[in-house]
């Protein structure tokens, strides 16, 4: 990891609480680190922590057109998401939620959407792409709070389906 640890929050925000507790609770003795500077993005992600791009998750939620059930995707963050292969998997058209409803069913805002700790479950798919790394990192909760696990960690504990994303 880079040399940002001088530039960490003393305490967890309680959005980044909820998901510590929630890697607690299913029994996982994960770390959540909250930064001062942005993770918003996946490049800012990949520079705080000094992994490449590829290694960061983007929980990205996405709305199936005619249900308008959320659908939860844990890409790399090399990646982006082929919505007509998505579309394939979840059985109907699929777009991008907008910020009110990403919100609504996950909890988090963009940019701090965690891959689990939301108020209701959500039908998820994991990129296969992420399997390949040793170490993944994923949003905790806020814009600027991350965990480090294994790919094999992020699918038990999302129940993820393993897919071709791109």
């Amino acid at each position: 990891m880079s040399g940002s640890f001088q530039n960490l929050k003393d305490r967890l925000s309680p959005s980044a609480q909820r998901v510590q507790e929630a890697l607690r609770a299913r029994g996982y003795a994960l770390t959540v680190i909250e930064f001062t500077e942005s993770t918003r993005t996946a490049q800012e992600a990949a520079a705080r922590v000094g992994v490449e791009v590829g290694q960061i998750v983007k929980s990205l939620i996405f709305r199936a057109v005619h249900s308008g059930r959320p659908i939860l995707v844990l890409t790399s963050g090399a990646n982006r998401v082929n919505e007509q292969r998505l579309a394939s998997y979840v059985g109907e058209p699929v777009e991008r939620a907008d910020a009110e409803f990403v919100r609504a069913v996950s909890g988090f805002a963009i940019g701090g959407v965690a891959p689990l700790g939301h108020p209701q479950p959500m039908e998820t798919y994991l990129d296969q792409d992420l399997l390949r790394y040793e170490q993944i990192w994923a949003a905790a909760g806020t814009p600027n709070a991350m965990f480090a696990l294994t790919p094999a960690q992020l699918q038990e504990i999302t129940g993820a389906r393993v897919v071709e994303i791109q």
